[in-house]
C-alpha cells in the first residue's frame, strides 16, 4: 500500500497526457522508409480538397514528447493550430513524433558537476534517424499535387527548436519560414539560410534547460549574416516558452506572410 500513493501520481500523469493529447481533427499515420517507421499525425484544413493548395506547416515537438504511442507529440501547440489552420488560415499540419532516446538534431551534451550542460552541435554529421525520416515524409509531402510549396514552414520547441536550426540548414531551399522555441543551433550554419528562410525565435530568459544564449547566439549570427530575424523573449519565464508563443497573435499572420524566395532545384 505505501506505493499507492506513486501509482495514483503515475496514473494521474499519463492521464493528463491522454487527456491533453486527445484530437478530433489530428489523423494518426505512419511512414515507412527502409524498414524505419516515423509515427505521425496530420490536421486538413476545413474542406480540403484535393484539388486545392495548401500550405504545410511542419512542427517537431521537444524531449518530453517522445515514444511510439503517436500521441504524446500533440501536447503541446496541437490546439493552436486547430484554432487557427483548420478555418482561418488553412494548412496542412504535420506533428512527427520522435523515438525515445533518441533526438531530432545532431547534438551531443556534456554534463557538469553543477548540474548544468553543454550542447554542441554537429550538423556537420550526418542526420540523425528521426531526422532523416523527417526529411523523406517532407519529400514524399511534397510531391502530392494539394501542398503548395512555396508555402513550407517549420517550427518546433526546446529539442524541435534545434532540429528546426538544423533543418533549415540541412534544407534552405524548402522552408518559406521557420519559428525555433526555445532552441538553438550551431550559429556557423546562419549563413546559409539567413537570405533564404526568414525566422521568428522565441525564448524565456530564465530557462534553466536550454540557456537563452543558445537562441541569441543563433539570431546575433543570422544578424552578421546580413537577415533580419525576429527575436521575442519573454522575462522571467522558464523552459516553458512555448506556452507563451502560443498565445501570439501575430505568429500564424507572420507566417502565412512568407513565400519562397526561389524555387527548388530539381
Amino acid at each position: 500500500m505505501k506505493y499507492l500513493p506513486y501509482i495514483l501520481v503515475s496514473l494521474l500523469f499519463v492521464l493528463f497526457y491522454r487527456l491533453n493529447a486527445q484530437s478530433e481533427y489530428f489523423t494518426a499515420a505512419s511512414y515507412t522508409r527502409g524498414g524505419e517507421v516515423l509515427p505521425y499525425r496530420i490536421m486538413y484544413p476545413e474542406g480540403f480538397e484535393v484539388s486545392g493548395k495548401y500550405p504545410l506547416i511542419l512542427f517537431l515537438h521537444g524531449a518530453g514528447e517522445r515514444g511510439t504511442d503517436n500521441q504524446k507529440q500533440l501536447v503541446h501547440g496541437s490546439k493552436f493550430f486547430e484554432q487557427y489552420n483548420r478555418r482561418d488560415y488553412p494548412a496542412v499540419v504535420i506533428f512527427p513524433q520522435c523515438p525515445e532516446n533518441q533526438y531530432w538534431a545532431a547534438v551531443e551534451f556534456t554534463w557538469h558537476d553543477d548540474g548544468s550542460r553543454t550542447f554542441t552541435f554537429r550538423p556537420d554529421k550526418d542526420p540523425t534517424a528521426p531526422m532523416k525520416l523527417v526529411m523523406s515524409l517532407l519529400d514524399s509531402l511534397l510531391t502530392t499535387p494539394w501542398i503548395d510549396d512555396t508555402r513550407i514552414y517549420i517550427g518546433g520547441l526546446s529539442m524541435g527548436g534545434m532540429g528546426t536550426f538544423e533543418l533549415i540548414y540541412r534544407q534552405p531551399e524548402i522552408f518559406a519560414a521557420a519559428f525555433p522555441v526555445c532552441g538553438g543551433g550551431k550559429p556557423e550554419t546562419a549563413p546559409f539560410f539567413a537570405d533564404k528562410v526568414p525566422v521568428w525565435v522565441f525564448h524565456g530568459d530564465a530557462d534553466p534547460v536550454v540557456p537563452l544564449k543558445l537562441s541569441s547566439d543563433m539570431v546575433d549570427a543570422l544578424r552578421k549574416a546580413g537577415a533580419d530575424p525576429k527575436f521575442t523573449i519573454y522575462p522571467g519565464v522558464g523552459h516553458n516558452a512555448w506556452d507563451y508563443t502560443f498565445k501570439e497573435p501575430e505568429l500564424i499572420p507572420w507566417l502565412f506572410s512568407q513565400k519562397k524566395k526561389f524555387q527548388k532545384e530539381d
